[in-house]
């Protein structure tokens, strides 16, 4: 079946331009890459992206890891990939979420790493289901951001507001 996943370079494989390396093993997948950018995190996206954490307690310091604050660069890359069974492939190559847990072949395996404090400097994230790649999916990119259509769509008016544009 093709599907859709979301994958997130965090903080931590940006600043260590790791990016490059992670896209090779992606590439493993065989699966093509239909929407990608670079962006800072906000807090309030970083608590969307990570609701179904928010009673843990290691949800602050997660907070400060996806918004860059741990690493002094607040910037991820999100992309979507699409293909046969496009989470599994990506899980696979990704590796256990715990990077101690993980194949040393795997991303999380070869590049992450075990905070003093707990927290999995893991990499990269990875949709772990098809409900939660359309949720994480239409958190992180618009309709417009994404080469094909995923999801049903509809056209709105705008009432006139501002907005920044290339000068």
């Amino acid at each position: 079946m093709e599907q859709a996943t979301l994958v997130i370079i965090k903080p931590d494989g940006l600043k260590k331009s790791l990016t490059g390396n992670i896209l090779t093993r992606l590439s493993e997948t065989k699966l093509k890459i239909i929407g990608a950018k670079v962006v800072a995190v906000t807090e309030d996206l970083g608590k969307k992206h990570y609701s179904h954490l928010q009673d843990q307690p290691f949800f602050d310091e997660l907070l400060k890891y996806i918004t860059g604050k741990l690493h002094g660069e607040n910037r991820v890359m999100p992309l979507v990939y699409w293909g046969e069974n496009a989470i599994n492939k990506v899980r696979e190559i990704a590796g256990a979420t715990n990077p101690e847990e993980a194949n040393p072949v795997t991303i999380r395996g070869a590049y992450g790493r075990i905070l003093t404090s707990g927290l999995f400097e893991n990499v990269i994230h990875a949709s772990s289901s098809s409900d939660e790649a359309e949720r994480e999916i239409k958190l992180w990119f618009s309709p417009v951001d994404i080469s094909r259509p995923l999801y049903p769509v509809e056209e709105i008016e705008q009432p006139s507001h501002k907005e920044k544009v290339w000068r």
